[in-house]
């Protein structure tokens, strides 16, 4: 790893973590693009590394702060959690039998139905 990498990714660092704590996401929108476009990693591994970074301190401050102001709902984020880790797996399997061309097609579509319906949507 060189110096410049290094820095590079002291700044993907703090701007997925600062979008994570003010929107609730980072690791597609900052993390992945930035690890494809900046670094050159395929999308398998740009998303395998994301996901890697999204284990355990996955905003684990920023969660605090959002408990402490009463903004967190542990029946929902419990029952969130175990689905997610179930549709995480299977997402996984499905994703890493893609074709690296077309994941980052289908990656892209997503992103921009999502912006999309952020923008237009009710």
């Amino acid at each position: 790893m060189t110096l410049t990498e290094l820095f590079l990714l002291i700044l993907v660092g703090l701007a997925a973590g600062f979008l994570a704590g003010t929107f609730g996401v980072g690791g597609g929108i900052i993390i992945v693009p930035a690890l494809v476009f900046v670094f050159g990693m395929s999308q398998h591994d740009a998303q395998g590394t994301s996901l890697v970074v999204l284990l355990f301190p996955v905003g684990i401050l920023a969660v605090w702060n959002y408990y402490k102001q009463g903004y967190v709902n542990f029946k929902f984020a419990l029952v969130l959690i175990l689905f997610f880790i179930i549709g995480g797996y299977f997402g996984s399997k499905l994703s890493i039998g893609l074709n690296h061309n077309t994941l980052k097609k289908l990656f892209g579509i997503l992103m921009l139905v999502a912006g999309a319906q952020m923008i237009f949507g009710k």
